[in-house]
């Protein structure tokens, strides 16, 4: 990866396929300093990056409805970027399940531009596999299934500081093994083996935000070395990703309801990674499923 120092331009291509939410996250660059450029042909890519540049960031938004679209013509790009001295190029892709992005467009009414015949569903399996060496490719991937426009703001912030300089950053979030594994984590951390405040009574309609459930879990004997050993973990492998040019680290804690053990543990370890001067963001997948749904 480049070498991205204060003086480095950064130049982020931004994709992904159509209703995961690409459109949104170029605003948010846009707000946060960058020069947003969307739905650039690419055949007009060399000339425009011929341009003498500017200290101020670029973002493009890569639309694979173009029709000169190509997977092999971005990644050329990335790495010829790449060893040019004074940029930091880089690709954040948008990524979201398929049933979720049908649900988008069934709800919108939008045709998929990909779409024979008005069926979305097969222009986003078309879309998808199109993107699939985007995504391989990806410095940061941002999965938006579970993330409201306020959410996805945050994220798309939280990645790309002001002024440019990417820094390594630790999202930890909790979730519910019920519903599933949270896509597009780096490491997964299993804590139902911690005593469970579900099954007492006063603790139940709680969360693992409150401070009568933090305490119950952490009073289980096994949670301070629990704790102990994934921190050590986590700093042993955040300088070495860091060195690699990862821009990020998700690490995901989950117990059966994603309400009590898990929040505990996220919160706990988050709040000591940024005791250690790392970057963190934090979410509870379930706590705020349900937010969403009050609202």
């Amino acid at each position: 990866m480049t070498d991205t120092s204060t003086t480095a331009r950064r130049i982020v291509f931004v994709t992904g396929p159509s209703g995961a939410g690409r459109s949104s996250a170029l605003n948010v660059l846009e707000d946060a300093g960058f020069e947003v450029v969307d739905n650039l042909p690419l055949r007009l890519l060399d000339a425009f990056l011929d341009v003498p540049a500017s200290a101020q960031p670029l973002a493009l938004g890569i639309d694979p409805r173009n029709r000169d679209f190509s997977t092999t013509v971005v990644v050329d790009a990335l790495g010829k970027l790449t060893g040019i001295a004074g940029l930091a190029p880089e690709l954040l892709y948008l990524d979201c399940s398929t049933e979720v992005l049908l649900r988008r467009f069934s709800e919108t009414r939008r045709r998929h531009p990909l779409a024979p015949d008005d069926r979305p569903s097969e222009g986003i399996v078309r879309e998808l596999e199109m993107l699939g060496p985007l995504k391989a490719r990806a410095d940061v991937l941002i999965d938006t299934t579970d993330l409201n426009v306020h959410q996805l703001r945050a994220e798309v912030e939280h990645w790309f500081a002001p002024g440019g300089k990417r820094r390594l950053t630790v999202s930890v979030q909790s979730f519910s093994y019920k519903r599933g594994l949270p896509r597009s984590v780096d490491m997964v951390l299993d804590c139902r083996f911690l005593t469970n405040p579900y099954w007492v009574p006063e603790l139940r309609s709680l969360n693992g935000t409150h401070a009568l459930v933090e305490k119950h879990v952490m009073a289980d004997p096994r949670f301070e070395q629990f704790a102990q050993k994934v921190e050590e973990l986590s700093l042993l492998l955040l300088p070495a990703y860091r060195e690699e040019g990862k821009s990020y680290l998700s690490i995901a804690f989950g117990c059966t309801g994603g309400q009590h053990r898990s929040v505990v543990m996220a919160q706990f370890h988050a709040l000591r990674l940024a005791e250690e001067g790392w970057q963190v963001s934090i979410r509870h997948r379930e706590l705020d499923l349900r937010k969403n749904e009050e609202t």
